[in-house]
């Protein structure tokens, strides 16, 4: 086998290798990213909720002091 064929071979096999391994390593870090992302999103969701909560019960206490006062004045 003459050696230009080998030496093309071996670098196609090299070649192949570090792209497949290149390909691993970005994925790894794209899914973390992702994971990393999910969870701001999670503890943002839940500060919605609570916001949300908050809102009410402000509402209601407002509610409340709009009716003490109605009734004071009477």
């Amino acid at each position: 086998m003459n050696t230009e064929v080998i030496v093309a071979i071996l670098s196609l096999v090299g070649t192949a290798f570090g792209s497949l391994l290149g390909i691993m390593t970005a994925n790894r870090l794209t899914n973390y990213r992702i994971e990393q992302l999910e969870e701001k999103v999670k503890q943002h969701n839940n500060l919605v909720e609570r916001m949300i909560k908050v809102e009410e019960s402000t509402k209601s206490a407002h509610h409340r002091i709009d009716e003490m006062i109605l009734e004071k004045e009477e």
